[in-house]
């Protein structure tokens, strides 16, 4: 066996004894509290470096996981918070003055900050590995180490070798089975879970291999106008292209016009990736194509789940994503919950899927991703995509539910306060206007201040904001607006804008 091949396999054996930690540890931690515990959050995004260049501000995505500050309402609780570069102050004191019922001073004791100082455009993890005092200052942050786990925006080799390296359990999926989370494996799970799916063929990886298929789809639905190709790692839509059929022939003059005019009409969702790039990853990592679902009333509803190391499903949550991009495959931002006309049945669709995935050794948290069209008898949803990782709607979920201490009701879809009100919100990732780089951090929290755009504990509505630290640099932020009725929700998130704007050309 290759020395390569070898060190990966032990790895895999490691990790897997490390891991038959975390059971016994949320037993005995979970039902408590007050339990004393530690949590090392890790908010790297180790996704493909490439992709993730064209994500303006992505090194301030990080700072989306600062929900997990929340955990410091637990009296016992250790957060240790590792970032590429320093948060800051600012933004620290805001998490921490959200919380309810904890003194900050007493919070900040609780709460260890640790950065790598290093705004390379590569995922932390990576960083971290490659300083070794480093990862021995998070091990000492540690209170207990027998109490702690990891806590990651996603897993790789990369955090199973931190994992390894700390000697602590790593609450994700472990990537050995990551391949069930691809555009390829998602589609085997679908069909073993008996969802719809859109058509497609998979295992694609050359240019003739996508032209193939895309003459398939074609020819078994002549009124196909569009197809969608994915590379089988995608991040956000990010890997998606789409080709047009506009003006193809039939019969067999369909594949040789296919070939000659894929490289020109294949549309890329993520900005500056050129067709000489995207084909060598499709062939790195290959990919699928699929039918576009087409539609003017065309939703893309996401369900999110965890399946805990004792082998519970849990339901969390269902959205309706805000999408955009040149095709509108790009996550933007999200609705909660999802319309009342087929949140319970694409929670249903979910929970059969995430059956499968326990089935196969998964744990942690995860998405199911849906396009849903109207129909004469119906909705009707194709599943499309599972993230084994949190995601877009992760940390805007995390903060309603932080921020109110209320519950998801599965039987309704809703999420309900502890007196059994319900809440709304409308969230977004993607607020960006090239006037908003005049704030800093600190002036948008005066104005967040000034405006009354904060959240309101006695009436438990209103703006929490995220992704501040990339405003100076992108013009770019995040926010949960929360509110009684969807329409309030929507209403609160285009006043904060309107403010924005309004002070941003007074500046």
């Amino acid at each position: 066996m290759p020395a390569t091949s070898s060190r990966r396999a032990d790895e895999s054996r490691r990790f897997r004894t490390l891991q038959r930690r975390l059971a016994p540890l949320f037993r005995r931690i979970m039902p408590d509290a007050r339990a004393h515990r530690s949590v090392v959050v890790i908010p790297s995004l180790s996704v493909d470096a490439e992709v993730l260049r064209t994500v303006g501000g992505a090194q301030h995505y990080e700072e989306r996981m600062l929900c997990m500050l929340m955990l410091l309402r637990l009296p016992n609780t250790h957060v240790t918070f590792v970032t590429s570069t320093p948060v800051a102050p600012a933004v620290v004191d805001y998490y921490l003055h959200l919380l309810p019922g904890i003194p900050s001073r007493h919070a900040r004791r609780r709460l260890t900050l640790l950065s790598a100082h290093d705004a390379s455009p590569r995922a932390l993890t990576e960083k971290i590995l490659e300083r070794p005092r480093l990862v021995e200052r998070i091990r000492q942050s540690m209170p207990d180490a027998r109490s702690a786990h990891l806590a990651c925006y996603n897993v790789t080799a990369g955090e199973r070798r931190l994992a390894l390296a700390l000697d602590v359990p790593l609450y994700g999926c472990d990537p050995d089975l990551l391949d069930l989370g691809g555009k390829i494996g998602s589609r085997e799970v679908f069909r073993d879970a008996g969802v719809l799916l859109p058509e497609g063929v998979e295992h694609v990886r050359t240019p003739r291999d996508v032209a193939r298929a895309l003459a398939g789809l074609r020819r078994r639905h002549p009124g196909l106008r569009r197809a969608v190709v994915k590379l089988d790692q995608g991040f956000s839509g990010e890997g998606n292209a789409v080709f047009a059929f506009e003006g193809c022939p039939g019969g067999p003059g369909l594949l040789p016009w296919i070939i000659r005019e894929l490289p020109r009409r294949l549309r890329f969702e993520a900005r500056g990736l050129s067709w000489e790039g995207y084909m060598a990853k499709l062939r790195a990592m290959g990919g699928v194509v699929e039918c576009f679902s087409e539609g003017a009333n065309k939703r893309s509803p996401s369900v999110q789940l965890r399946i805990d190391p004792r082998g519970a499903i849990e339901l969390i949550s269902s959205h309706d994503q805000v999408l955009g991009g040149p095709t509108g495959q790009i996550f933007l931002g999200s609705t909660f919950p999802a319309d009342a006309a087929y949140r319970l049945d694409i929670q249903a669709a979910a929970l059969r899927v995430a059956r499968v995935l326990r089935r196969r050794g998964v744990i942690g948290r995860l998405g199911v991703d849906f396009v849903s069209v109207p129909g004469s008898s119906g909705w009707q949803h194709f599943a499309i995509e599972v993230n084994l990782r949190k995601g877009g709607t992760t940390h805007t979920f995390m903060m309603l539910q932080f921020l109110t201490d209320g519950a998801y009701d599965t039987a309704s879809g809703l999420f309900r306060t502890p007196a059994g009100l319900p809440r709304f919100y409308y969230a977004s990732d993607n607020l960006q206007k090239p006037a908003y780089r005049r704030f800093t951090p600190d002036d948008l929290i005066d104005l967040a201040v000034e405006n009354g755009l904060h959240f309101d504990g006695a009436t438990q509505q209103g703006v929490a904001f995220h992704l501040i630290g990339a405003i100076s640099e992108f013009g770019k932020l995040g926010m949960v607006c929360v509110g009684d009725s969807p329409e309030a929700a929507r209403a609160l998130y285009q006043r904060t804008v309107e403010v924005l704007d309004r002070e941003a050309a007074a500046v």
